[in-house]
């Protein structure tokens, strides 16, 4: 007879989408806690006539910036990634930077803080008069990021090459979540994420939701769940699964 596994002392609740929780489950494991799985949405590689024409028209750019891994990989999907003579490429975290060298793009810069202001704080993203930036994303992403590279003077060519497609998680992973049987902290790496967990989860499970306290990616993250009803929210280093996993761990200590 095969024995089980000993139940988690306490749980990682994830809202990163659907299929994209495996490091940060090893993550948790490490520190001795489950993952229980909220996603409120998934992705799916924009592949289209037009993605693949505004996607040309980007990677013509003189640098190139990626705002997340998905970003990365859809773009592999939808053509060979290939580093022009000249181009700078630049990634908003370490996790995008390494989508892009397994996609063939040696050199990426990125920076030690994995959000917007981090990345526009990179030296080579200083000095845009007159240049051209491809800006390969999904809409409604990185909403701060267009502006204040216009604001430097550079021309923004956006490539939207994957979607956020709304899901709601399944009954099972709903109930674990209001039924929760040992403490919890809330992993949040996406505003968007947050506000559509808020605005599609049922009522039991959004006022469990509401108790636990909260590990964010940034601090602009924390301000963002505290404006949402949360009131024990601490940032962690960054967005990797190890960073977040690690803060959830010394807040539960």
């Amino acid at each position: 007879m095969t024995a089980r596994n000993p139940a988690p002392a306490w749980y990682v609740i994830s809202l990163r989408p659907r299929g994209g929780n495996a490091s940060l489950r090893r993550a948790a494991a490490r520190h001795g806690a489950g993952l229980l799985a909220l996603a409120p949405w998934k992705l799916e590689t924009i592949d289209s006539a037009e993605s693949r024409v505004a996607l040309d028209r980007a990677l013509a750019a003189d640098r190139l910036m990626f705002t997340s891994p998905q970003a990365a990989r859809s773009a592999a999907t939808l053509c060979a990634l290939r580093a022009r003579a000249g181009q700078d490429w630049f990634a908003v975290g370490a996790g995008t930077a390494a989508a892009l060298r397994r996609a063939g793009i040696p050199v990426v810069a990125s920076p030690a803080r994995m959000d917007s202001e981090g990345l526009l704080a990179l030296t080579g993203l200083q000095q845009l008069q007159g240049s051209t930036i491809g800006l390969v994303t999904a809409p409604g992403g990185r909403g701060t990021l267009p502006p204040a590279l216009a604001a430097r003077g550079a021309e923004v060519i956006r490539a939207n090459v994957y979607r956020r497609v709304p899901v709601l998680p399944p009954p099972r992973a709903l109930a674990a979540v209001r039924d929760l049987d040992a403490p919890a902290v809330l992993a949040v790496s996406s505003g968007e994420a947050l506000q559509l967990a808020l605005q599609s989860l049922p009522a039991p499970v959004l006022e469990r939701l509401l108790g636990l306290p909260v590990v964010a990616a940034s601090e602009r993250l924390v301000q963002l769940a505290r404006a949402s009803g949360f009131s024990d929210c601490r940032p962690a280093r960054s967005a990797r699964p190890a960073d977040m996993a690690e803060a959830a761990a010394q807040l539960m200590a």
